[in-house]
């Protein structure tokens, strides 16, 4: 498929251009274990796209846990570094950041902070793909607001609206919507046979 009637290309990072999720999901087991609680991975499916810490503090309220969400959000961050880059693959959509690298602006507007986003990217070799990365450390309102995908525009001087977002999370879409931003769901993409 061809993106050439976009000026800028922006990606989501978890579940878009990384398989990220079973990293995180042991991850998430592991930090409410350590707390007394057993995960269930249907939550993490409707907080798919938010930030770390928007995931603690759903959790806690869920489990009426008495732990502070930045505390939980640290452990689990501490845990899920351990072997991120071992549990993670890349996706289909790589092709399409290939293919488009160094022919059109491109950035990763992502819920995961700063420092495990640029783990990934340097690991896979793909930092030098994007003028832009904003995490979740970069904005004050994340998906499913607009700011990270505004912010990624803005650094790429690009008008939201000559946008694509590839996105996997209905966070990520509503996002990418109010943004004023065309949306490639890439889901039906990576559905198996």
């Amino acid at each position: 498929m061809s993106y050439d009637n976009y000026q800028a290309l922006i990606f989501d990072m978890d579940g878009t251009v990384f398989d990220t999720e079973p990293a995180h999901v042991v991850a998430w087991n592991k930090a409410l274990a350590n707390h007394g609680v057993n995960f269930e991975d249907y939550l993490f499916e409707a907080l798919n796209g938010a930030p770390t810490g928007v995931i603690a503090k759903a959790l806690i309220d869920h489990f009426d846990m008495s732990v502070d969400p930045q505390q939980l959000a640290k452990e689990k961050t501490a845990i899920v570094d351990g072997f991120l880059l071992s549990h993670t693959t890349m996706l289909p959509i790589v092709d399409v950041i290939r293919q488009y690298h160094n022919k059109k602006p491109m950035a990763l507007g992502t819920g995961s902070n700063r420092y495990l986003t640029m783990k990934l990217l340097a690991h896979f070799d793909l930092l030098d793909c994007f003028s832009a990365v904003v995490t979740a450390d970069d904005v004050v309102n994340h998906k499913p607001a607009p700011d990270t995908f505004l912010k990624c525009a803005e650094l790429l001087q690009v008008e939201p609206t000559k946008c694509v977002v590839f996105e996997d999370s209905d966070f990520g879409m509503t996002s990418a919507k109010a943004a004023g931003m065309a949306i490639v769901d890439v889901r039906p993409l990576y559905k198996k046979a």
